[in-house]
């Protein structure tokens, strides 16, 4: 949708206060008091400024109120309304008030409408004849007002705005963090595991330790790709094809094909696409950790959704705990910070049995509005 031009709309302004509050009184429907030239000249000197008041309020306004005391001193009625009222000094009093700190607004406004109104409190006095008021006091102080209002109003959704971005660019950071830690994590651990393989078994079974290297070799080849697919995702997230829950079927099987007991239980699943890569991705870094810590103990993976929620579970069951590795640790900050991305929970840790369960909880559409 094309925004409207501003240059445009206050040059209509303009031409609309001098057409709809002076012309009448040029086509006689209406009477002003003066010389019709001095009606012209002054009605096009208020309402011409009014097209220029964006780029020099400040200005604009001084131009608006000079011509309303030139008008007021000299007895020249421009206007269809008694001491000239009209929308020239209420749309340059807003105007400035919009535009300028409301300290520095209200100085500049206060002055330029004190000099107005002692100018129509003079005419009232030197022609008497003449019906005079002080409305202009009374239609700038309003006008200051919304004018205030409307900057406030623009500030506060410019903050929002900042807020947002900021936001947005501190989640796209943290997933892409999350995105790299985990994939390196998870392949580097099956590096580890299936090397340590090839090195036992390369003199008694060399057919064993080739197969051992292909999946080394298909693993790194897997990460890359998964890598170039985050890195790609800064650039063009529309273009990218991340992982779901579908895919678990796959990262499961090549966990069974290094001989751990993983058993899979996945339900029909309806969650936004960015909701389904953080659980898919949660339960990559918790079989990670069961390759890491637990061993080649048995493992269960459940994923359930309904209406509201969707749950993925990965309980392993008590193993032998391999020594601590230095620098670890990120793991499970690193899925809590993915649940929370989405307003969701997550919870890891021991059970009474000795097992070990990770369980996350992601809201979907419909419980979140």
């Amino acid at each position: 949708m094309r925004k409207p031009n501003i240059g445009l709309i206050d040059v209509a302004l303009a031409v609309g206060s001098f057409v709809l509050y002076t012309g009448p009184i040029l086509a006689g429907a209406a009477s002003g008091h003066g010389p019709t030239a001095a009606i012209v000249g002054l009605g096009l000197l208020a309402a011409a400024p009014l097209a220029l008041r964006r780029r020099a309020p400040v200005l604009v306004l001084a131009a608006v109120s000079a011509v309303l005391i030139v008008g007021a001193l000299s007895d020249v009625r421009f206007t269809l309304y008694v001491s000239n009222a009209g929308p020239a000094l209420v749309v340059a009093v807003l105007t400035v008030a919009d535009q300028l700190p409301w300290r520095r607004s209200l100085a500049i406004a206060g002055g330029a409408v004190a000099a107005v109104t002692a100018s129509e409190l003079i005419a009232m006095a030197i022609h008497p004849g003449t019906e005079q008021d002080a409305v202009q006091l009374v239609l700038a102080i309003p006008a200051w007002l919304a004018g205030y209002v409307v900057q406030t109003r623009r500030q506060y959704e410019e903050r929002l705005r900042a807020e947002a971005d900021r936001r947005i660019r501190a989640e796209e950071r943290l997933r892409v963090s999350a995105d790299v830690h985990d994939i390196v994590s998870h392949t580097l651990s099956m590096i580890a595991v299936r090397s340590g393989v090839a090195r036992v078994v390369l003199d008694q079974r060399p057919d064993e330790a080739r197969a051992a290297l292909g999946a080394i070799e298909t693993a790194s080849r897997t990460a890359l790709d998964e890598l170039r697919t985050v890195l790609k995702s800064v650039r063009d997230e529309d273009s990218v094809d991340a992982p779901t829950l579908a895919d678990l079927p796959e990262l499961v099987e090549r966990l069974r094909a290094d001989g751990y007991d993983i058993v899979l239980h996945v339900g029909a699943v309806s969650a936004p696409p960015l909701v389904e890569e953080s659980a898919y991705r949660v339960v990559q870094e918790a079989l990670t950790n069961v390759v890491r810590h637990a061993g080649h103990v048995p493992t269960t993976v459940d994923v359930t959704c309904d209406d509201d929620e969707l749950t993925v579970s990965v309980v392993n069951s008590a193993g032998d705990p391999q020594p601590p590795r230095k620098g670890a640790g990120f793991g499970l900050v690193g899925m809590r910070e993915r649940a929370a991305l989405h307003d969701g929970t997550l919870v890891a840790g021991p059970r009474p049995d000795g097992s070990f369960a990770v369980v996350a909880r992601f809201p979907t559409g419909a419980s979140r509005g």
